[in-house]
Order: structure tokens, then C-alpha cells, then sequence
């Protein structure tokens, strides 16, 4: 699999079917593997965070997930064909749960009930998924042994772990063998998606590649958050035009 470096975060070049055969694979071996769907936004935190940055680059998989890395993988004629977001990866690997019982999931993350409404949703749309268990976001540190083991006595997996990067890779970095989940994958506010909390952008909207647009422009108060996409467009020129930034081989 071939991989591009962007601004210090390894991207792999990987389709959705393959993100989906990959992560299986992940889920029948040791616990503990991370899969991160990685953003422009995580990518600018970790060129500041050297802990986050090893998190990120020690993943077993890393999936672009917005059209800024997209775009600068283009611009350099790298590997990168197309995005793998979260929301898509949660409904695909739902899909290969039911057809193949294979995927054991578990929904961790949001406020409420929003994690069980979304493992019920996928349920509904994908009858025979094997949704083990589903639990919020909301937990003192002090809590996390026990969250770790109710997971680990589910017999899922496979975790769905959307509390926010970077929170989600750091607790599932400390956490994740003590789930006895294969896998675990940073999906952000796939949950609240799912659950019906937050709206996605129409397809016309995500095939341009403007969904951090329409978020905005629903979401005013993310003006803030969306200041990292003018910087790393700034970040990549300055790589490019000092030639760092590789496309590589990984195992």
C-alpha cells in the first residue's frame, strides 16, 4: 500500500472496499489497531503535537477524509484517489456485518443516547448487523478502565469511537486492548450523523468537496475551527516549494 506524507501525517492510499477489507482483517487479529480518518484539522494540530503525531503515523490505517488532503495529494501527483470518510466507513463496515458476521461493532461516543440511536439505525438499514453495545462519550478518566472492560464483555471487535479528535485516537491509543477490539476507528460526529443530530451536506454538496462550507454555514460558531484550512493551505505551498512532503511504500 502506498502512502503520502502531508506536513508530517502519513496518508494511505486506500478505496473504500479496501478500507473495508483491511479493517476485518484488523478486527479478527490482536486488540488494540487504530484507524484514523484524518482532516485537514488533524492534520494542523498534530504539526504541534509531537504525541498526537506519533498516534496518528503509528495507526495501522490512516484515511483521508476531507478534500484538503485530497487536493494536496493532487497537487503533487500522489497517490491519493479519492476520501474515505467516517460516516461512509461506519454504514460499510455495518454493511459487511450483516452480509458477512464478521464485524462485531460497538458505538461509543456522543452525548445520550445518541450512540445507541445510531447502532439502531444501522441496524435498520442493515438487518443482521451485530451491534454489540453502545454507550456515550461523557466519562470522567477515572471511568475508563470500566468503559474499557463493559466493551471488552460485549464481545464486539470492532469500536466505533466518535468523542472528537484528538480525544478519540488518544483514549483509544491508552485504551484499546483493554477492549479487546481488533480495531478501533476515530469517527468523529459519525454518531451524531447517524443518529439524525446533525445533518449531512446533499450529495451534490460532498461530490464538490464543500461540506466543510455547509457546516459552516449552519454552524456559524465553527468559523473558528475552519481558520485551519486557509493555514494548511499556506503549510502545503511551503512544502512544495521547499520539496518536502513524499509519496512512500508502507507495510
Amino acid at each position: 500500500m502506498e502512502s503520502i506524507d502531508v506536513l508530517g501525517c502519513r496518508i494511505d492510499a486506500i478505496d473504500r472496499q479496501g478500507a473495508v477489507a483491511r479493517v476485518a482483517e484488523l478486527a479478527r487479529g490482536v486488540p488494540g489497531s487504530l484507524v484514523v480518518t484524518v482532516g485537514v484539522e488533524m492534520v494542523m494540530y498534530a504539526r504541534h503535537d509531537a504525541a498526537f503525531r506519533a498516534i496518528v503515523n503509528g495507526a495501522a490505517l490512516n484515511l483521508c477524509d476531507t478534500i484538503g488532503l485530497l487536493i494536496a495529494s493532487r497537487v503533487r501527483r500522489g497517490p491519493l484517489r479519492g476520501r474515505v470518510t467516517g460516516v461512509e466507513l461506519t454504514a460499510d463496515l455495518a454493511a459487511r456485518s450483516a452480509e458477512q458476521r464478521d464485524i462485531r461493532l460497538y458505538l461509543l461516543g456522543g452525548r445520550g443516547d445518541t450512540a445507541a440511536r445510531a447502532g439502531r439505525v444501522l441496524q435498520g438499514r442493515f438487518p443482521g448487523a451485530i451491534v454489540c453495545g453502545a454507550r456515550d462519550g461523557f466519562f470522567a478518566e477515572s471511568e475508563s478502565d470500566a468503559v474499557a472492560a463493559a466493551i471488552a464483555a460485549s464481545g464486539a471487535n470492532t469500536l466505533y469511537v466518535g468523542m472528537g479528535s484528538p480525544k478519540q485516537e488518544r483514549w483509544f491509543a491508552r485504551y484499546g486492548a483493554a477492549t479487546g477490539c481488533g480495531v478501533g476507528l476515530g469517527v468523529g460526529g459519525s454518531l451524531d450523523v447517524l443518529a439524525g443530530n446533525v445533518a449531512r451536506a446533499p450529495r451534490v454538496v460532498q461530490r464538490l468537496g464543500l461540506e466543510w462550507a455547509y457546516r459552516l454555514a449552519r454552524e456559524p460558531r465553527r468559523w473558528r475551527r475552519q481558520l485551519a484550512l486557509p493555514r494548511f493551505v499556506l503549510a502545503v505551498v511551503r512544502e512544495i516549494a521547499t520539496g518536502a512532503g513524499t509519496r512512500r511504500p508502507t507495510v
